[in-house]
């Protein structure tokens, strides 16, 4: 194979050429490599001398790999794959299942698209299990009861026939095992405040929200045990690229849980991972916490680029000065680079900035097409967190003092004080300065 790294260099003379002498083409300015010979290009008049790599047809690849050297080339990919498998069904052996077995009861608090998503799969993980989803809109509770349907989010997708709903919280809280909180951000303080009095103190809650109380910029790893005055009260953080829908549907999809306590986090695993979805546990809560909420903002920005049709090359400077933004601000708040990088962030990013099933990026298109904020909140059914989210982020950047120009100019544009042309404007404007 060193073979075929030497760089060969392949000239054709004019065929007006007829000296029968060779000539010998020097290449003055290119480096000198200690390690190799600078290869010259010896040839004849109309016919070059033939190379032991080239093949007779001149259209075939110069590198091209022989048909030995191919079928080793395979079976060295086939081995390496093989011992993926191997490895892969190791792990899945020894892999414990005690936590799904013993879960008796889940409460899922919220009938949202994504808390009714997450409900079907939890159900679906075990036929015993009764999952039980606290919902306010009697109508979704007689939906979900009635006919096995959410019939405002979900109207085609039938629900397993261990998930019920009601409006009772005591009811939906006891003898839970554990509690999915799919409550939008801006309402779980009050609204976990109101059901404090049902909750063990023991119950482990996975947060599915996303986002930062505009007042406070306080995560959910805050508002839980806050609201429900229990500062010990078992905390976890599920985020990653997920759309409700993809769930329902049963799509391969990964995830992160995140929590200080390592052992819940194996268990939340267990309790979630199946073969369609794949379940990868983290300590950095605040890292997984504050990726999740501003890429809603980021998406916002990602959609007004859209909506004004400013390209492809827009888009992805966009995209990638925010993901730095993320990192700079998650790093100063103790949260790891890492992550940033990992599912939670950049793949929760590109889902939510570049798919048009993502509800903030449909607000930045909409915004960006020259429609009113208002307008489009009003005419939207489902909530979307990054016009709330956007609010704090000057205050976060204020106080870890982190210059974040792009997610500062969506929170402008959702306080009326910057249009999207003339942030735009203004953000090609700024200093040109090394990248970090």
């Amino acid at each position: 194979m060193e073979a075929l790294l030497e760089p060969v260099f392949v000239f054709k003379l004019n065929p007006s050429f007829t000296s029968k002498n060779p000539c010998t083409v020097h290449f003055p300015n290119l480096p000198k490599i200690p390690s190799k010979p600078l290869v010259v290009a010896t040839c004849c008049a109309g016919t070059p001398s033939p190379s032991p790599l080239l093949s007779q047809d001149s259209d075939q690849n110069p590198l091209q790999l022989s048909p030995d050297r191919t079928r080793d080339r395979r079976k060295v990919v086939r081995i390496a794959w093989e011992k993926l498998v191997r490895w892969s069904r190791s792990w899945r052996s020894k892999a414990k299942t005690d936590v799904l077995e013993r879960t008796k009861k889940v409460v899922v608090l919220g009938g949202g698209s994504f808390g009714t998503a997450m409900a079907a799969h939890v159900a679906n993980r075990k036929a015993q299990m009764e999952v039980s989803m606290l919902v306010r809109d009697p109508a979704v509770c007689r939906s979900i009861n009635e006919n096995h349907f959410n019939y405002k989010y979900f109207p085609e997708h039938k629900l397993p026939e261990n998930v019920t709903a009601t409006s009772d919280a005591k009811t939906a809280l006891l003898g839970a095992d554990y509690c999915l909180h799919a409550v939008p951000v801006q309402f779980s303080t009050s609204f976990l405040e109101g059901i404090a009095e049902h909750v063990d103190p023991g119950l482990p809650f996975i947060s599915l929200s996303k986002g930062l109380e505009l007042n406070t910029l306080r995560m959910m790893s805050q508002i839980i045990p806050q609201a429900l005055k229990n500062p010990r009260q078992p905390f976890i953080a599920l985020s990653g690229p997920s759309f409700a829908l993809e769930l329902m549907n049963k799509l391969p999809t990964a995830m992160v849980v995140a929590s200080k306590d390592k052992k819940l986090a194996h268990a939340v695993q267990q309790l979630l991972s199946c073969s369609h979805l794949r379940i990868s546990t983290s300590r950095d809560v605040t890292g997984v916490e504050i990726a999740g909420a501003l890429k809603n903002v980021l998406a916002i920005a990602a959609g007004i680029v859209e909506g004004m049709n400013l390209g492809n090359n827009s888009m992805a400077a966009l995209v990638a000065q925010g993901c730095s933004e993320i990192r700079w601000l998650a790093t100063k708040m103790g949260g790891k680079p890492a992550t940033i990088t990992g599912l939670s962030g950049t793949g929760d990013i590109m889902l939510t900035c570049f798919v048009n099933l993502s509800r903030n990026k449909r607000v930045g298109v909409r915004l960006g097409s020259g429609e009113e904020l208002e307008d489009i909140l009003s005419s939207m059914n489902q909530v979307a967190e990054g016009v709330s989210t956007a609010g704090a982020v000057i205050a976060l950047a204020q106080k870890y003092n982190v210059k974040m120009p792009v997610l500062t100019a969506v929170a402008r544009i959702m306080d009326s004080e910057l249009t999207p042309k003339k942030a735009v404007l203004e953000l090609m404007s700024l200093p040109q300065v090394e990248e970090v």
